[in-house]
Parts: C-alpha cells; sequence; structure tokens
C-alpha cells in the first residue's frame, strides 16, 4: 500500500516569497513601485559606478551587479523595500580581497571579484538552508557601528586622491595618507576645482536643495526627487564641460569606454586554490552584507507593521550573489541609504527592485557612451558624500555612558580597522564580539533576596527594604549557568556562607536561568557535596521546565541535599520563619 503526500503549497511559498506577494498585486501597486523604481535607479546610476570603481573593477561591472541580482532578489527575499546592489562597505571588503591575488585592472582581478561573489552567494544559500542566520548575533551592535564608521573614513581617505588627481596607494589609513602627502606636488588642479566643487554641491543638495525648492512652491514629492537626483546632476554637468573642454588632454581622469550592452554571461573559477585564498573573505563579507541588510530591512518593516524571515533573506542574497557572478557583477548586498530612499518613494513589494533592475539595463544599452568624459573625481565626490554618513562617533560618547566593555570594543574595532586595514578589523570585531558576550556572561547578575512585606515577591536586598529569615540565604541567578560563569556562582556562594555559622540552608532561585550546561552541572554537584559537608543544604526554586527535564536526567536531584520548591515564596514557608529586615551592614556587598 503506497502513502501519497500532499504538496503543500506553503513550504513552496516559504522559499518563493514572491508567490505572497504576487498573489496580491495590483494596479496600484504596480505605479507605487514604478514610480520608487525611477527614484532608485537614477540614484543608483552614479553610486553603481562609483562603488565599482571602489572595487577596483571596471565601472560597468557596477552597473551589472545591478541588474540580475535585484531580479533575484525580488523573487526570493522577505522585505518588501531593501534596495540590493553594491554598496560602499562591501565595496571596500572586495578590493582588500582581491587586491591580495591579482593587480587591478586585469582581466585576473576581475575574474577573481567575481569568483567571490560566488562563493559568498554558496555560503549565504547554506547558511540560509540550514537556518544559520543566529551566526550574525555573534556580531554585537557597537562592533558592527565602529567597523562600518571605520570602514566609511577609509573609503573617504581612498578617494581624496582622485580629488586631488594624484597616484597614492595602500590598505591602512596611515599609508593611504602617508602616501598621499607624498604625492601631493602632482596635483592637477583642474581636477581639484572638479572634485571640491562636486564635494561641496553634493553636500549641499542632501541638505539644502529640498528646503529650498519647498520654499519655492515645490511638492515635498517631486522636492525629494530632485534631491535624490543631485549626483546624477553632478555627472552631467561635469561630463558636459569635460567634453567642451577636452579635460582628459589637460590630464584629468575620466571614466573612459565603458562596454555598451547587457551583462555578459560569466563563470567563476572553481580553482582550489582560488577558493581557498577567497573563502575567509566571503565568509566576512557574507556575514557583514548580512547584518547590514537585516538591520536596514527589519527597521523599515517595522515601520509598516510587516516582517522578514533572516533564514529567508540568507536566500535572497545568496541567489543575488550567484546572480551578480554569472552576470559579471561583484558581491552584492542591501543598501540602507538606496533602500530608505526605495522606501520613502512608496515601494510596496519587491517588484520595485526588479523595475530597478530594468531601468539599469536600459542605462546600460543606451546611456554608457555618454559616461566617457565623465571625470574619476566626481564619481569620488558621489563616494565620499556616500560614505561619510555612515560614520558617526557618537557611538563612541553612548557607549562611554552607558557601558565600558561596549565603548572599548567599538573604539578597539575603530582603531584596528584603520590601523591594520578592512579584513584584521572585521575579524578583530567578531572576535572582540564574541569575547565581549563571553565577559559579560562569566560576571552574571547574581542578587540576595527577600521577601517584600505584603507579598510574595522577592526582591533585591540592597534595592528594598525585604524581610528575610536568618537562617536561610536565597540567591537569585540572572542568567543561564554554563562552564564560563559556574565557578563565579560557586564562589559567591561558598564567600557568602564563609564563617557564618547561623546559615543552615541556600536557595537558588532560578527563573532566568534557561539552560544548564554539563560543566555548571558539575559544578552544582560539588557544590552540594560542599555545602552538605559544612550541615547545610542546597534547595532549588522556580526552576524552569526544559531546565527541569535535564537535571531529572542527571543526579543532582537525586542527590540534592534539599528540596525543588516550585515558588521562592513556598520555600521560605518551608524552610523558616519570617524575621525582621536584614540590617544593611550584614549585607552581602557583592550583590546588585
Amino acid at each position: 500500500m503506497s502513502v501519497t503526500r500532499s504538496f503543500d503549497p506553503r513550504k513552496l511559498r516559504r522559499y518563493l516569497p514572491i508567490l505572497e506577494w504576487g498573489s496580491k498585486y495590483t494596479p496600484s501597486t504596480f505605479a507605487n513601485d514604478g514610480i520608487a523604481a525611477i527614484i532608485v535607479t537614477i540614484m543608483l546610476i552614479p553610486q553603481s559606478l562609483a562603488y565599482a570603481l571602489l572595487a577596483g573593477l571596471p565601472a560597468q561591472m557596477g552597473l551589472y551587479a545591478s541588474i540580475l541580482p535585484l531580479v533575484a532578489y525580488a523573487i526570493f527575499g522577505t522585505s518588501r523595500a531593501l534596495a540590493v546592489g553594491p554598496v560602499a562597505v562591501v565595496s571596500l571588503m572586495t578590493a582588500a580581497a582581491v587586491g591580495n591575488m591579482a593587480l587591478q585592472g586585469t582581466a585576473e582581478y576581475a575574474a577573481a571579484a567575481i569568483t567571490l561573489a560566488f562563493i559568498s552567494g554558496v555560503i549565504l544559500l547554506v547558511m540560509g538552508f540550514f537556518r544559520l542566520g543566529f551566526f550574525a548575533n555573534f556580531l554585537s551592535h557597537p562592533v558592527i557601528a565602529g567597523f562600518i564608521t571605520a570602514s566609511g573614513i577609509l573609503i573617504a581617505a581612498s578617494q581624496i586622491k582622485h580629488i586631488f588627481g594624484v597616484s597614492a596607494s595602500g590598505e591602512t589609513l596611515p599609508e593611504r595618507l602617508i602616501s598621499l602627502a607624498q604625492h601631493l606636488g602632482q596635483t592637477n588642479f583642474i581636477t581639484l576645482i572638479i572634485g571640491v566643487a562636486a564635494t561641496a554641491f553634493l553636500f549641499w543638495v542632501r541638505k539644502g536643495l529640498k528646503p529650498l525648492l519647498i520654499s519655492k512652491g515645490v511638492g515635498p514629492r517631486m522636492a525629494d526627487i530632485a534631491t535624490k537626483a543631485g549626483p546624477v546632476a553632478a555627472v552631467v554637468v561635469t561630463t558636459l564641460i569635460s567634453f567642451a573642454f577636452s579635460l582628459n588632454d589637460h590630464g584629468v581622469k575620466i571614466v573612459g569606454e565603458v562596454p555598451r550592452g547587457l551583462p555578459p554571461l560569466t563563470l567563476p573559477h572553481f580553482s582550489p586554490e582560488i577558493w581557498s585564498q577567497l573563502f575567509g573573505s566571503a565568509i566576512l563579507i557574507s556575514i557583514i552584507g548580512f547584518v547590514e541588510s537585516v538591520s536596514v530591512a527589519q527597521t523599515l518593516a517595522a515601520k509598516k507593521r510587516q516582517r522578514i524571515v533572516p533564514d529567508q533573506e540568507l536566500i535572497g542574497l545568496g541567489a543575488s550573489n550567484i546572480a551578480a557572478a554569472i552576470s559579471g557583477g561583484y558581491p552584492v548586498t542591501g543598501g540602507f541609504a538606496r533602500s530608505v530612499v526605495n522606501f520613502d518613494a512608496g515601494a510596496e513589494t519587491p517588484a520595485a527592485g526588479a523595475f530597478t533592475a530594468v531601468g539599469i539595463a536600459l542605462a546600460a544599452l543606451f546611456l554608457t557612451p555618454l559616461l566617457y568624459f565623465l571625470p574619476i573625481a566626481t564619481l569620488a565626490a558621489t563616494i565620499i558624500v556616500a560614505v561619510l554618513s555612515l560614520v558617526d562617533f557618537k557611538i563612541l560618547k553612548t557607549t562611554w555612558g552607558y557601558s565600558k566593555a561596549d565603548f572599548a570594543a567599538v573604539l578597539a574595532t575603530i582603531l584596528l580597522t584603520l590601523w591594520f586595514g578592512v579584513e584584521t578589523g572585521v575579524s578583530s570585531g567578531v572576535i572582540l564580539s564574541i569575547a565581549l558576550h563571553l565577559y559579560k556572561t562569566s560576571r552574571p547578575h547574581v542578587a540576595e533576596v527577600g521577601l517584600v512585606p505584603g507579598s510574595e515577591h522577592f526582591r533585591n536586598i540592597n534595592r528594598h527594604d525585604v524581610l528575610t529569615v536568618p537562617e536561610m540565604v536565597t540567591i537569585r541567578v540572572d542568567e543561564s549557568l554554563y562552564f564560563a560563569n559556574a565557578r563565579f556562582l560557586e564562589d559567591y556562594i561558598l564567600d557568602r556562607i564563609a564563617d557564618n555559622p547561623v546559615i543552615k540552608h541556600v536557595v537558588l532561585m532560578c527563573p532566568a536561568v534557561n539552560d544548564v550546561d554539563s560543566s555548571a552541572l558539575e559544578t552544582l554537584e560539588e557544590l552540594n557535596r560542599r555545602l552538605n559537608d559544612a550541615g547545610i543544604k542546597l534547595h532549588l526554586s522556580e526552576v524552569k521546565g526544559p531546565v527541569m527535564d535535564r537535571l531529572q536526567k542527571s543526579h543532582l536531584l537525586q542527590d540534592l541535599s534539599g528540596q525543588v520548591f516550585l515558588s521562592q515564596f513556598a520555600a521560605m514557608k518551608a524552610l523558616g520563619d519570617v524575621t525582621k529586615p536584614v540590617p544593611p551592614e550584614t549585607q552581602s556587598d557583592t550583590a546588585a
């Protein structure tokens, strides 16, 4: 007898979100997505060119990375507003990764970038299918903020040479500044004028154009579109000036010929040697890109009471990177600035990204010949203005006032990234995030508690006037117990009962303990024996069901000298009479 399994369309929709929102698509939604796509396309064309140059790649690869990847995300992504494509930080990381393998401008360099996108896509897909999105949690927000701030500074510093029209090199901030200083004598003053003017214009557009247009009676929507089109205006004006005065004959570096047409079909390298060289960088790019994308997507989704699925986002970003690899692009992820623009412009579904891809494809088909005389300095100005918005030194002030450990992590990440480069900075950031977590959880918040008069609630004896039993010490543990913090708890309890013959009972209050690992279990067993030898009984209270299930598989409950109570109030009633509050001088100094 054969068993026929019915097809569950919900499983297919989990991996193809387009089936969910596509079934509800309306002409009104199409209009809103189309308008958003036009605005994002205008913004993305100069950004794509600029970020490709930042990665050390031909300008057209930025356009190629903004076509098929957007279509792939529209099919597999869950965010309604996330705009995928080349971004500054990933472009910088690409340059750092590929620069170790080949010289910029060579075919091997471009092929390595394509391979890097493919490896990153495979990593993201594997993480998505196995639901490993939680790995991104190992990068704390302060460390990410520090890394992005340092990357913004590094990117801006890398573009100053194009503003001055000089040759400079270096992977770290000191190297770049020293190299720039050594070449300042070669400054091309025409390039400097173009670069400074374009930078100043773009800064003004970002801050001042919209209020000016609104004051002149222009509607907010049109004023916003005009503001987003600022980089396009800079590109058009400087290109016309460059063409009219043949500035390339006067030493002004221009983009030159950009191949016209749709992205070519490309294949990554499958050499084990190349993969081994790029794999570590691909992991870092994947994690950083995923964290940035999910942060933006969740923020925008919350504004419309929508939700995203992080594990499906991994699949969407993985598909986008593989699409980039087979269409002549390089690693992509969700960009903060263009996603916000996409959201503000009224995008309702991921179809807006697909429509943007059509716009970029048309630009690649018809507009690339017009970019021949575009000054590199203009693209450098576009990058500088875009990335300086990423620099946020306020995080140092915020963390200093809130958590010195977080401040140290932020500062260390910034300094390491600036001094040793991007890959060292992000690797150190991962290590610092994990070390910070271990440090915080290795010293869990532990409080001695007593009964709030007239209630069944227990609070910290150092913060409240509470009732206690002299023969009983109740310790509330506000952290799961594992190998890194179990000894801390043991030392705390043994110090508390030392030289105090009155104590007959120690109660561990466990409402916040979600797990007890094997190391912590052994520590509890040893603590039970030592207390029993001293004539003190160890009790547990308010143990969660899953934790109790695991403890019942051990010898702890069988050998426990005391009891397990359902509530702390029941423990106090059973173990002694409530007396007056403990005088402050007898309270533990270490309880918080």
